[in-house]
């Protein structure tokens, strides 16, 4: 991204002074300007070809074009490589020209914008390109903010703004900032103009939700924080102006400082081929220095005796100069083995691809109207080949839409419902909702089924109601009023919505709150409460508490927060209330709820003013205020008295149980790693399947000490390794292993294992001495989970797994907490849910539901890898057999660097002639329909194992390529040698053998596009037919008359192509040459379909199967009736597979095509097929015909 300031050295700190521009500008900071465009008028030519030639084959086609224009060693014209090169480097540069003239209009329509800003005294429009650092800026309602401001007073009450961040973070819900006290007077233009403060506060960086600062102002300091801020890009809503201090400006601001450019993902496939590309070029070295050794010796041994007929050129001097200038023609003519139409081919393919996610409409999700999107082409073909999948559990695998379920209160479970006996319901049996119509500002969509908790607050338990007022006051939501007693909460998480909502319908209603206070109705009375401090929550405290004083004048502290955080911090005489309270937590974490404990503590009011003293000095403090401000929270949050706790329900999604059960027949291992507690993820894990009751054994690790967790590992293994010993070994994929870096015996465990892992026992896994260990472990297992984990741990899991293990990994989250896993991971996946898009925002691809991830990687990312892997062997098959004749040539023309072809053939071959039936292969092609993708996860493997193309298959295309060359080479040379025309002359002649070649390898290669297209539409169709048709029209266009006429010069074989053609000898020539080419191909596929066939050879014959078994009931329907009373079995089962079992080709399935058959949902189609063929066998005339003949 360039900007428009210059490259200053980087701040220690920011000072900036209102009101006094000439101060501010000595430091030199940047402008409010913008500029993400890259080029001007002026530079783009220049500075867009620099770039283009930064890529390799770009770089390496030129220097052949160089090569060309000397005329000693080129024997092909310059526009054989210049064209397709112009070509390329066009495209590209449209295409680039387009995407920044977009980035210049979207920075001329935000640097044009206008903003009224405090000048001399007076408020002046200006340009938001010309605010400066030190200004004082004024923002009215729904305006965007112009750069980072320091808010200094506003029209609501104490200073308070309401702000919507959706561009920063994309959480839609308002958020409220406040001014400090000492500014929120500051209303008026003329006290603004007046204002002299000075701030000084950290440089600019990247964290959005951190800033620490102090504004020095009549000889007083004061200390800023987050809560002060306005940060560029945000929105004011609800607040009619306020005025802001610029703090940073332009590339400084917060959001543009997170506007770096993602890390360039690059996919195996990539990888592979910029290695064979090498190993190529190598070879067209190897292939350059023969042919020139063989110039060498040609012009020293015959080539002299003919220097009157053949002289020499003037430069060259000796038979060694003529080979080393044979080598470089050579290498000129031979470089169509790696043609530049590769490159833009594979972009259009993938191109294409992503379009095909974009479109797919089972994809949509009607209810959000959101489309899945591929926000990258370029890691298409690698959603194919997934092996690992890491996934969050809250909003991914959920809903992220909190319903209040249960709690308890000082021992008592309130939620469950029971009957008449005193059992508890079961799930459907709930009576009707608890009737909430005593509180006229209950949420009428809120319900609850147990009425003992409702009863309990009606007569004043103090307990309840302690319990209510705490999730009322102890929350950062926002109140908006519509209209009376309407009440709409804009809660930061919809947990804390749930809880806020819970007690207002339980008659503990959240009002207002202003800077200082919080108004809540308590049970229809309003009381207002002095706030005297947050303490707010983040990933580290996982708690949040804060400090009221109630209208008696009475402090407490209020706090809420994780289990395993808040129970270290109770006072011991709650030992008691704890134990029943913890059994009810490990209830609700049973059921796969959400928890959290409630406590509180009275405070006296000397110790109060004494330790808000030490905080504020704490939050005055220049370097490390968060640490010290940690500390000063940490020492009030104790001695707390335990009130109860809280559950609440996160529903799975639609169809995740469905889509893990299907992604795990594919072979994908599945990690979830959330932030929830071990008892939630497990009961979570449960119900999505990801773990089952049929499982061997689950791990549970949850040691807290490094020789603890690594005593857990080991039995870990110890007990899969004697399980194995004492079962025998099943594993099926030895080529996989022994591909990996990590090799473990572990891996060919046999039963199934699932691991899971607490935040605290996974840090001391991820140390570098215990890594492999925790690796071996959970690779070994079916599903592993990962419990109580930041977000810079879930990257380190994704991490580990990239660094050791040859496997593609995916990671798929919906909040700013996965966004650093999704970044990691070789491919992510943002769900757009209820928690903001900037998961969304840092992905490659991008849906609503979870289970759109099965068709994802089943169909879209099967077939993009299918079609880029036929599309590659086939590409350079076609380049071998159509270079290679030029290399066999040479031993018969002296190694002169003649070429065979025509040079308009040359060039028009790789841009015309075949460039769009191998497109429309790459683009379109499938080997099963979709809903056989999904019946048969199976079909994915080959993906996974990488079979489809390797170095292997690269090798057997090059050797089909190079025999088809001889072929296509000799066969024509054996005839020419005693043909003759229909007339008795001589058939040889260069153009005649030349036109004949050249016919001879358009329909081999257009032959052998139509046996490897497997799903055949009318687009295929087109392109190869007619590409056959442009090359025949051009053909006889070259050698016609009119161009001669035109370019005497350039076409001067009149005629040579219709006389060639209407002779029979050279059809029969050519026919015999494809036939020769083809047939070893489907010789070779026939008995590999027999002999050996792959699960999607399998697949589409019981396809053909079960279409014939249909063509046969539409035929027995149209019969009719004959009063036969023969058994209705042989009508209501399918036909089935008969004749693959008594052919033996299911008994020689690979394992990987056997292993399919277990994703039916039932195996006994293979028993009734094998109880129908032993009838048919006991009849002459055979079962399956017999009902059609009577």
């Amino acid at each position: 991204m360039a900007l428009c300031a210059k490259k200053r050295p980087p701040e220690e700190e920011r000072r900036a002074r209102a009101n006094d521009r000439e101060y501010n500008e000595k430091f030199q900071y940047a402008s409010n300007c913008i500029k993400t465009s890259k080029y001007n008028i002026l530079t783009f030519l220049p500075v867009n070809l620099f770039e283009q030639f930064q890529e390799v084959a770009n770089t390496y086609f030129l220097f052949l074009l160089i090569l060309q224009l000397i005329p000693q060693i080129s024997s092909l014209s310059w526009f054989t490589t210049i064209v397709p090169l112009v070509l390329v480097l066009t495209i590209t540069a449209v295409k680039d020209a387009t995407d920044d003239y977009f980035r210049h209009k979207s920075d001329n329509q935000v640097n044009n914008r206008q903003s009224q800003v405090l000048i001399n005294g007076i408020l002046q429009q200006e340009q938001w390109m010309n605010v400066c650092v030190g200004d004082i800026i004024k923002l009215e309602n729904n305006q965007f903010v112009a750069a980072d401001l320091l808010l200094l007073s506003s029209s609501e009450p104490h200073g308070l703004c309401y702000i919507e961040t959706a561009e920063l973070d994309g959480e839609t819900n308002m958020k409220v900032r406040q001014a400090i006290p000492i500014t929120s007077e500051l209303g008026d233009i003329s006290k603004l103009a007046k204002f002299d403060g000075e701030v000084i506060c950290e440089p600019p960086n990247n964290k959005l939700d951190k800033f620490s600062g102090t504004l020095y102002w009549k000889e007083d300091k004061f200390p800023l924080s987050n809560q002060n801020m306005l940060l560029r890009g945000c929105v004011l809503r609800n607040t009619e102006w306020c005025f802001g201090l610029v703090i940073f400006a332009g590339p400084d601001t917060k959001l543009m400082q997170n506007s770096g450019r993602t890390k360039f993902k690059r996919t195996s496939i990539d990888r592979l081929m910029n290695t064979l590309v090498l190993w190529i070029f190598g070879f067209l070295v190897c292939m350059g220095v023969i042919l020139a050794i063989g110039n060498a010796i040609w012009e020293h041994e015959v080539g002299t005796r003919f220097q009157v007929y053949l002289p020499w050129d003037e430069a060259v001097d000796s038979a060694f100069f003529s080979g080393f200038l044979s080598f470089w023609s050579y290498i000129i003519i031979l470089n169509t083995v790696v043609p530049i139409s590769l490159y833009v081919s594979v972009e259009v393919i993938r191109l294409g691809h992503s379009y095909f996610i974009n479109w797919d409409k089972k994809m949509f999700c009607m209810k959000k109207r959101t489309p899945a999107e591929a926000r990258t082409t370029t890691l298409n073909e690698e959603l194919g080949q997934v092996e690992y999948i890491f996934s969050d559990k809250t909003g991914t695998l959920t809903q992220n839409i909190m319903v209040f379920n249960k709690c308890s209160i000082y021992g008592r479970s309130y939620g469950d419902v029971f009957d008449v006996l005193g059992h508890k319901a079961e799930l459907g049996e709930k009576p009707e909702p608890v009737d909430f119509s005593f509180n006229p500002l209950a949420d009428k969509k809120f319900l609850f089924w147990d009425p003992s908790l409702l009863e309990a607050v009606k007569i004043g338990d103090p307990h309840t109601h302690e319990f209510f007022r705490l999730l009322s006051l102890c929350h950062t939501v926002m109140s908006e009023e519509k209209n009376e007693g309407e009440l709409y909460y804009k809660a930061q998480s919809p947990d804390e919505g749930a809880l806020v909502t819970a007690a207002r319908n339980f008659g503990f209603v959240f009002r207002s709150r202003t800077p200082k206070t919080i108004t809540v109705h308590e049970m229809g009375t309003a009381i207002t409460y002095q706030l005297l401090a947050i303490l707010d929550f983040n990933n580290i405290r996982k708690r949040m508490s804060v400090i009221v004083r109630n209208p008696e004048g009475k402090i407490r502290l209020y706090c809420k927060g994780a289990d395993t955080i808040l129970l270290d911090r109770l006072h011991h005489s709650t030992q008691e209330l704890l134990n029943t309270t913890m059994d009810h937590l490990n209830e609700y974490a049973g059921e796969g709820l959400r928890t959290l404990v409630l406590a509180y503590r009275d405070l006296d009011e000397e110790y109060y003013e004494e330790w808000a003293e030490r905080r504020l000095q704490a939050s005055l403090a220049q370097d490390s205020r968060e640490d010290r401000l940690a500390s000063i929270y940490e020492e009030v949050e104790n001695n707390m008295m335990l009130l109860g706790a809280t559950a609440i329900e996160d529903k799975l999604q639609q169809g995740v149980p469905e889509t893990i059960a299907l992604l795990t027949l594919a072979n994908i291992k599945i990690w979830v790693l959330t932030g929830d507690k071990q008892e939630t993820a497990v009961n979570i894990g449960y119900s999505c399947k990801m773990l089952t009751d049929d499982m061997t054994e689950v791990f549970i690790v949850t040691g807290h000490t490094v020789l603890e967790v690594r005593e857990e590992l080991r039995k870990a293994r110890e007990k899969m390794m004697d399980s194995s010993r004492s079962v025998g070994n099943g594993f099926t994929y030895q080529e996989k292993l022994s591909s990996s870096k990590l090799t473990s015996d572990l891996e060919a465990v046999a039963g199934e294992y699932a691991l899971v892992i607490n935040g605290h026992s996974l840090a001391h896994a991820l140390e570098a001495d215990m890594e492999l260990e925790f690796l071996e472990t959970a690779c070994a297992c079916k599903a592993v989970i990962c419990c109580r984990v930041t977000p810079l741990q879930k990257a380190q899991v994704v991490e580990l797994v990239k660094k050791y293990k040859k496997a593609v990994t995916l990671a798929i989250g919906d909040g700013a907490n996965d966004v650093s896993m999704i970044k990691t991971a070789h491919i992510g996946v943002g769900i757009s849910g209820q928690e903001g898009i900037q998961a969304v925002l840092a992905s490659d691809y991008s849906f609503s539901q979870f289970k759109f991830l099965q068709r994802l990687l089943l169909v879209h990312g099967r077939w993009s890898y299918l079609r880029m892997c036929k599309f590659l062997c086939y590409f350079f098959y076609k380049n071998f057999a159509f270079t290679m004749v030029h290399f066999w040539f040479g031993f018969f023309c002296g190694f002169s660097a003649q070429t065979v072809y025509d040079q308009y053939f040359i060039t028009l071959y790789n841009i015309v002639y075949t460039s769009l039936p191998v497109l429309a292969m790459g683009v379109f092609d499938q080997d099963v329909p979709e809903q056989r993708s999904m019946e048969y996860p199976k079909l994915y493997e080959p993906g996974q194992l990488n079979l489809l193309f390797n170095k292997r298959e690269f090798f057997i295309c090059i050797a089909q390529g190079i025999y088809t060359s001889v072929l296509m080479f000799f066969i024509p040379y054996g005839v020419f040698a005693e043909a003759t025309r229909d007339d008795g002359t001589q058939l040889a002649d260069y153009q005649s053998f030349a036109v004949t070649v050249a016919t001879s390898l358009v329909i081999v290669v257009s032959v052998q596009i139509g046996l490897d297209t497997g799903y055949w539409t009318a687009i295929n169709h087109f392109f190869i037919w007619g590409s056959l048709a442009v090359y025949f029209a051009i053909l006889f266009a070259m050698h016609s008359n009119g161009l001669f006429d035109m370019f005497p010069n350039q076409f001067r074989f009149v005629g040579n192509a219709q006389n060639t053609l209407a002779q029979p000898t050279v059809w029969l020539t050519i026919v015999l040459t494809t036939v020769v080419c083809i047939m070893p191909v489907v010789a070779f596929r026939f008995l590999r379909l027999n002999l050996k066939p792959d699960l999607s050879d399998t697949v589409r014959y019981t396809q053909l199967v079960r279409k014939k078994q249909k063509a046969q009931h539409r035929c027995m329907r149209r019969v009719g009736r004959t009063g036969s009373r023969r058994s209705g079995y042989a009508f209501s089962h399918q036909e089935g597979f008969g004749e693959l079992i008594m052919s033996g080709k299911n008994m020689r399935l690979s394992s990987l095509a056997l292993s399919s058959f277990t994703t039916r949902s039932s195996s006994s189609w293979i028993e009734s097929l094998r109880r129908k063929k032993s009838d048919s066998a006991s009849s002459p005339s055979g079962g399956a015909d017999k009902p059609l003949k009577g």
